[in-house]
């Protein structure tokens, strides 16, 4: 694994055009919108380990929140995501402006019509046009070899591999397992939004999902009892999907069954 250096910031898409042009070897590219935490190390780690340049990307994406409210109370924590790139060793890190990613004011977007029309995408409309628009928009200014997404986000982790499939983009999207806090939280950076009392709560949602015997509709009983609001405890791919609320913060997750 190669050392840390100083990170570069790029933050024009004109420089990132630049920069590109001057790269060569395997490129390894991990998107995200800050508020990082240990899954996102590994996937820089994953990253680091198969590439030789590491860009990551720092961009809270307006098209992918479907409350505005949501968007603003995001959390910002970029002087600290800086230093924690550059400790896990990111050679160059994105930050385009929303005002050069959307010139075109969203007119354009990449909409998938099965897969994302549940879970996830029955709750939250246009998320997943967002997702997929801004995915597709940094790939084709990164022009990564692989990309890599963790499979907390199960969902979108398919639909962006099956759009890079299906629009023959020359990226391998790279799959990396859930990183969970000790007592089994999924990590996210919606967690930094929990309360003190929430964050106690919140590992039930986990051990919910993975109770062996119970079938979705027990789970969500479960749940509620425990005090969850629950958008959906579904079972597909394999896979064992929930989404629920505690207060104004969506815990999502998934696991295997």
């Amino acid at each position: 694994m190669k050392s840390p250096e100083r990170i570069k910031k790029i933050e024009t898409i004109e420089e990132m055009r630049k920069l590109r042009r001057s790269l060569q070897g395997q490129i390894g590219f991990v998107p995200t919108m800050g508020a990082l935490h240990e899954g996102h190390r590994s996937l820089v780690e994953r990253a680091r380990a198969e590439s030789d340049v590491v860009i990551a990307s720092i961009f809270v994406n307006p098209t992918q929140f479907n409350v505005a409210s949501d968007l603003d109370k995001y959390p910002r924590t970029l002087e600290s995501d800086l230093l924690s790139l550059e400790d896990a060793g990111v050679d160059y890190v994105f930050l385009p402006r929303p005002e050069e990613m959307y010139a075109d004011n969203y007119r354009f977007e990449v909409r998938e019509k099965e897969q994302s029309q549940f879970l996830c995408g029955a709750h939250r409309a246009g998320h997943f046009e967002g997702v997929l628009t801004v995915v597709l928009k940094l790939f084709n200014l990164v022009k990564p070899d692989r990309a890599y997404f963790g499979e907390k986000d199960y969902q979108q982790l398919k639909l962006i591999t099956d759009m890079a499939s299906a629009l023959f983009l020359d990226v391998e999207v790279v799959p990396c397992p859930t990183v969970r806090e000790t007592d089994g939280l999924a990590m996210s950076s919606r967690n930094l939004r929990l309360s003190a009392q929430q964050r106690e709560r919140a590992p039930l949602f986990y051990r919910a999902l993975k109770s062996k015997g119970a079938d979705p509709a027990g789970v969500k009983s479960e749940l509620e009892t425990a005090g969850f609001k629950v958008d959906y405890v579904e079972e597909r791919w394999g896979r064992r999907f929930g989404a629920a609320f505690l207060g104004e913060v969506r815990l999502i997750d998934n696991v295997e069954i």
